[in-house]
């Protein structure tokens, strides 16, 4: 079960990044090109963006530099009523970035500069410390355990805020850029045992209950994690929509019908809404539909996390837009 909002913030650990994006398709960067950007970025970031402008407590632990990056998205999470109290600012490194390309057909090629960045150097503290301590979830993107740095704090403010009563929510947000070596894949697997809320899309569903999408259904992956203690899985579904499972059965949600501009972020966006939610204390049918407005109103505005949404955007966004057949 996930932990009220009124016991703490909901906490991210991870990269906190800037995007810079090719404005043509095609395949890499091997040729200069017209470029867009700097976006704040990076997938716990975008995740904790939208947790505080839906009006959830929100705080976020990570590092950026000391240089107009990192300013970029402090300025960003502060004004997105996210606390930053345990972000570091690093006097050396710079803040991490990602350059970003998209295939005529869709697909995306990222080159990341994370782990050798300000993004990937920071650890516990006395901030650190303190924001756990006061926390009432920890949300878990899949996308950070690639950092030795965030994978330890990740696990160490788990059983901490788990201790204290607070809940887990993990997104596996895997990426082929982003491979896990041998000790965070079982870092993943043990944050699953302990997590609440589960927000997989496609495959990783499968991974995630460690199972084969070749030996498996889908409802049988979705029944070992309810039975390994998971509370809630939501399946992120993109245009289909998504759907949401507990021990009652299963609720679905239409997508919203938007013109696709930038995908980036639509699941990031998708979660903190979700989960904020819930926190909030709504329903899973209405949790359901602010995920799909959130991730919806992402994907049509240029930039990872530049269509996150407030409750009230979403509420004129829901109004105003019809759902996908």
């Amino acid at each position: 079960m996930l932990a009220s909002d009124a016991l703490g913030p909901t906490v991210c650990v991870g990269e906190i990044i800037v995007e810079i994006m090719a404005t043509t398709p095609g395949d890499g960067f091997r040729q200069p090109q017209p470029l867009i950007g700097p976006f704040p970025s990076g997938a716990p970031l975008i995740f904790i963006s939208q947790c505080g402008r839906m009006g959830g407590q929100a705080a976020m632990i990570g590092a950026v530099g000391a240089d107009d990056f990192g300013a970029l998205n402090l300025d960003r999470l502060r004004g997105d009523g996210v606390d930053t109290s345990a972000i570091a600012v690093d006097p050396e490194l710079p803040t991490g970035s990602a350059f970003v390309r998209y295939r005529a057909d869709g697909s995306r090629d990222f080159v990341f500069n994370i782990v050798h960045s300000a993004a990937g150097r920071f650890g516990w503290s006395d901030a650190v410390a303190a924001l756990v301590g006061r926390a009432g979830h920890l949300h878990v993107m899949g996308s950070a355990l690639s950092m030795p740095s965030a994978c330890r704090v990740i696990e160490r403010a788990a059983g901490l805020i788990k201790a204290r009563g607070g809940s887990i929510s993990v997104d596996p947000n895997l990426r082929k850029e982003l491979a896990l070596g041998a000790a965070a894949e079982a870092v993943f697997a043990r944050l699953v045992g302990m997590a609440d809320l589960l927000l997989p899309s496609g495959k990783e569903l499968f991974r995630a209950a460690g199972m084969s999408p070749r030996a498996a259904t889908e409802a049988e992956a979705v029944a070992s994690l309810l039975e390994r203690g998971v509370s809630e899985v939501v399946i992120k579904r993109g245009a289909d929509g998504a759907s949401a499972c507990d021990a009652t059965g299963a609720v679905h949600a239409a997508a919203f019908a938007v013109e696709e501009i930038d995908p980036t972020g639509a699941g990031d966006c998708f979660g903190g809404a979700y989960l904020t939610c819930r926190r909030l204390g709504m329903g899973v049918e209405q949790a359901l539909t602010y995920a799909c407005a959130a991730g919806a109103r992402n994907v049509s505005i240029r930039g990872p996390a530049e269509g996150a949404g407030t409750r009230a955007e979403l509420d004129a966004f829901i109004a105003a837009m019809g759902r996908a057949a």
